[in-house]
């Protein structure tokens, strides 16, 4: 048996730790997966997120506090080694340099490291700190993204990034009865329904979605499924807006196929971007989307039925939503997803990281 450890940052509703649950939970068969979060303890992580409870007792949180830890690396260490792990396959920066440099400690013969975005590559100090850790560490590398692994070449020269699509479960996302799903999550039954699937941050620009929505022409309802810090201020964008009952927030949301089966239209109007999740999770449920070109939305995007917009330009985003409410859709966006960004091709292209 093959003993895997993912390692993330923390874990809570989001692209990367959704990739994550998706590899513990479909990957090989004869692989024991055990998710590590540096932040959090399991009690807590599975109160802030229920559906980490599909691990199983393969949930490990190290409460990690702000700040530099060192002795995180030997508690990694003796973690690794009790749990004879053979592979360790670390997510973005924090948990590269904890994780793989733990894992060159315990002697763990298989380290993969993903780079999920690359925006954070801008600064030359970040950089250092990634060519250091990546020096260090010396994992296969892979990007979810050709942009993010053009990136990557561009800031660490003579990195060799393999390009792995992120991918979705495209069993569990699939269309369903809308009138029920609406009802479902005490939404209007009636008339179009926009819907965004985000953290409450500023860089995932819900508040540029919010802009654009009041400039709509059609009639509709904006329906926002997340939370986070940014929460009252977007509520009280809406109102300041006259948007009091055509914006719903539905704060986090368990049943993500359902919210999805909900809409019309999904639209995404983040600053920054890896390869988006939440824009396949809609695609593949029969939605047609509309999104800011930014990091690889451009390769999440449907390119016969989604609307890829300028970024910034909240009067296109508009008009954009308005095109996809009002214009019949002639192809099912789901056939983009299944084709292409399958969840069976990404598994496949990792395990293949993983015995290289």
């Amino acid at each position: 048996m093959r003993r895997v450890a993912q390692v993330v940052q923390h874990l809570q509703p989001g692209g990367i730790e959704t990739i994550v649950l998706d590899l513990a939970r479909l990957g090989a068969t004869a692989d024991e997966v055990h998710v590590i979060s540096l932040e959090g303890r399991p009690d807590t992580i599975l109160a802030s997120w229920p559906r980490a409870g599909e691990l199983a007792g393969r949930l490990h949180g190290m409460d990690k506090q702000p700040g530099v830890a060192p002795q995180l690396l030997m508690d990694l260490r003796r973690l690794f080694k009790r749990l004879g792990i053979d592979v360790v396959h670390t997510h973005h920066i924090g948990p590269l340099i904890y994780g793989g440099l733990a894992a060159r400690l315990a002697g763990v013969k298989h380290v993969v490291h993903t780079e999920h975005d690359a925006w954070h590559l801008a600064g030359r100090r970040r950089r250092t700190v990634e060519r250091l850790a990546l020096n260090l560490a010396r994992p296969a590398l892979a990007a979810d993204a050709d942009i993010v692994a053009d990136a990557l070449r561009r800031a660490i020269p003579g990195c060799a990034p393999t390009v792995i699509w992120n991918g979705i479960d495209t069993d569990r996302f699939r269309p369903g009865d809308q009138h029920e799903a609406r009802l479902a999550l005490g939404l209007p039954v009636e008339g179009p329904i926009i819907g965004t699937a985000a953290r409450l941050e500023t860089v995932k620009g819900v508040d540029r979605l919010i802009d654009a929505f009041a400039r709509l022409d059609t009639p509709a309802i904006l329906a926002i499924a997340g939370d986070g810090s940014e929460r009252a201020h977007l509520e009280a964008q809406a109102s300041a807006l006259g948007l009091d009952g055509k914006v719903h927030f539905l704060g986090r949301v368990d049943v993500m196929p359902r919210f999805y089966q909900a809409l019309d239209v999904f639209c995404l109007a983040s600053r920054h971007e890896g390869l988006p999740l939440s824009l396949l999770e809609a695609q593949a449920s029969g939605v047609r989307a509309v999104a800011f070109d930014v990091g690889g939305v451009s390769d999440a995007l449907c390119p016969a039925t989604g609307y890829l917009v300028k970024d910034g330009d909240d009067a296109g985003l508009a008009t954009a939503l308005d095109q996809a409410i009002s214009l019949p859709c002639q192809t099912d966006p789901r056939e983009f997803v299944v084709a292409s960004r399958n969840i069976t091709a990404m598994l496949r292209g990792y395990d293949q990281l993983y015995t290289a």
